[in-house]
C-alpha cells in the first residue's frame, strides 16, 4: 500500500465512524469528509431525519462546512472522503463546489450519480470533473448500510 493509499484508506476509516455515528442517531449511516493539503478540514453524517431537511446528505453538509473553514465555495484543492456513491444531488454539489477529487465507498445502484446511474462528477460535458476513485473499502461500507437496512426491515 502507497502513502497515498494509506492515507486514503485512514480517511475512509474516520468516515466510517462517522457514519456509524450517524447510524446510533437513527440516521442512515453515511459519513464524509473533506481534506485540505491532506488534513481534515470538514466532517458530517447524514442528518435528514434530526434536523427534518431532504437536503441533509452527508457530503453536502461536509461541503458546506469545508467551505466556510477555507472561506471559498472552491474546493478544488480538498478531497471529499464519502462512504456510498454521492446520489444526484451531492453530485452536483461536488461540480458546484468544484471539488478536485472524489473518493467513496460503496456504489449505490438504486441512487448513484457518480457511476452506478449516472457519471455527474466526472460527465466531460460539464464545467468541472472530479478525479474519482470508487470502492475504497467498499466491503466494511456496504456491511454498515446492510446492517441499518436489515434492523429496519420487519421480520417474517
Amino acid at each position: 500500500m502507497t502513502g497515498t493509499d494509506a492515507h486514503d484508506a485512514d480517511m475512509m476509516r474516520r468516515a466510517l465512524a462517522l457514519a456509524r455515528e450517524a447510524m446510533v442517531l437513527g440516521e442512515v449511516p453515511v459519513g464524509a469528509l473533506v481534506t485540505f493539503g491532506g488534513r481534515i478540514i470538514a466532517e458530517a453524517y447524514n442528518l435528514r431525519e434530526t434536523l427534518d431537511d431532504p437536503t441533509a446528505h452527508a457530503e453536502r453538509l461536509a461541503l458546506t462546512l469545508a467551505g466556510r473553514a477555507l472561506g471559498t465555495w472552491r474546493l478544488d484543492a480538498c478531497t471529499l472522503y464519502v462512504t456510498l456513491e454521492p446520489c444526484p444531488m451531492c453530485a452536483g454539489a461536488i461540480v458546484q463546489g468544484r471539488v478536485g477529487r472524489l473518493v467513496y465507498g460503496a456504489a449505490d445502484p438504486k441512487a448513484g450519480a457518480c457511476r452506478s446511474l449516472y457519471r455527474l462528477a466526472d460527465d466531460p460535458r460539464l464545467n468541472h470533473r472530479a478525479r474519482l476513485t470508487a470502492g475504497l473499502l467498499k466491503d466494511e461500507c456496504g456491511a454498515l448500510l446492510s446492517q441499518f437496512f436489515l434492523g429496519r426491515r420487519p421480520t417474517r
